[in-house]
């Protein structure tokens, strides 16, 4: 046999929030191959995708790019990028990074999602057998099937993450809870109960931690362009941010509610009045979510975006809209790769005390209408 085929392949995939859990575990369960964990995001990463990445690409590009060649530097010799999960340029930039990466003088398999056809499953076997020609159907769909609850474990906690942490009497109880159950998921057996038990068990976990809220605290939905809004790198942390001034933070975008739970024709029916038709990748569900909160009464919005992000462009005339009706505060970030967090933290400070002073008005206008 090919010494080729018998060697495990070294494989590696782009930081991306906490989801490089679900990839290792689907790539060393489902095709048992070796899997190679990217370096953290840092400077560093986003000075190498910077500096060979075309100038007005978007940053996720740049970001991705930068981890594929940190990667390859800590050994991976096989890459998968997954862009063409989502319509928008980035279903294209795993041809032009390949090509990159070719170019710099590495010689390395780079699978391509976008490749594949949706609708015709065949084309997703066809890429699983350049990670691994040999493996198991069976194999593949019991760890799918894992990975799936996985997933949304996953997305559950960290939701009840963000949503509390900035009430945690001590500091770091919420952080350090998330970490060991990410932990846990890595070492899960591969069945839904082993998953099922770690998630119940981070539940409870978290349910313990000591937490003082408010009886009606401050309420901040973010929304925002997919991998920005998503990975705490590229978004400059601001969900923790915002949660450490005492608010409860609310994010509806993510991987399970935009890839399995999403149903796009009733969020179009939700957002009717505002946009005749759907505008596509993360602007439709992002225009829904806003509509949402802002008629249950959310104290602000907050949009995220990297640079040059035409969907997100689109939507921010609407969300405008949306905020103005419902008056709704409503505050706009582009993100590249050379924005400073001082800047930052000022635009937060400023919108905290905005939307701080605006519920406080409101608590004293209840006030004088009670005397009344």
């Amino acid at each position: 046999m090919d010494k080729n085929n018998t060697e495990k392949k070294k494989v590696s995939f782009s930081q991306f929030g906490n989801y490089n859990v679900l990839f290792e575990y689907f790539i060393t369960h489902a095709l048992e191959q070796e899997y190679v964990v990217p370096p953290a995001i840092t400077k560093r990463t986003m000075e190498l995708g910077n500096r060979y990445s075309p100038d007005f690409v978007c940053s996720p590009f740049k970001f991705t790019l930068g981890c594929f060649l940190e990667a390859i530097e800590a050994g991976a010799d096989t890459i998968v990028q997954v862009g063409g999960a989502v319509a928008c340029r980035l279903k294209y930039y795993g041809s032009l990074q390949k090509k990159i990466i070719e170019d710099l003088g590495y010689d390395i398999t780079f699978v391509n999602l976008a490749e594949a056809d949706r609708e015709n499953p065949k084309t997703f076997i066809a890429l699983a057998k350049q990670l691994n020609p040999d493996f198991s159907m069976l194999k593949v769909l019991r760890t799918g099937v894992t990975v799936l609850i996985m997933l949304e474990a996953l997305d559950r906690t960290h939701a009840r993450l963000i949503k509390n942490v900035g009430f945690e009497l001590q500091d770091g109880d919420y952080d350090r809870t998330f970490r060991r159950f990410l932990q846990r998921l890595r070492n899960a057996d591969n069945n839904v109960f082993s998953v099922l038990k770690i998630f119940r068990q981070t539940k409870k976990e978290m349910e313990r931690i000591p937490v003082n809220i408010p009886e009606n605290p401050l309420r901040i939905a973010m929304i925002g362009e997919y991998y920005t809004v998503m990975d705490d790198y590229s978004s400059h942390n601001i969900e923790k941010k915002m949660a450490k001034y005492g608010m409860q933070v609310e994010r509806w975008m993510n991987v399970s509610n935009t890839m399995v739970h999403y149903y796009a024709p009733k969020r179009r029916k939700i957002i009717r009045d505002y946009v005749k038709y759907d505008l596509g990748v993360t602007t439709t569900s992002n225009i829904g979510f806003a509509l949402t909160c802002a008629k249950k009464g959310f104290d602000g919005i907050i949009h995220l975006k990297s640079f040059g992000c035409t969907p997100e462009i689109d939507a921010m005339p609407v969300l405008r809209n949306i905020c103005n009706d419902y008056d709704v505060p409503i505050l706009f970030f582009s993100f590249d790769c050379q924005n400073a967090d001082t800047g930052i933290e000022t635009r937060l400070e400023a919108f905290y005390d905005m939307i701080r002073l605006k519920q406080e008005d409101r608590e004293n206008k209840k006030g004088e209408k009670r005397k009344k």
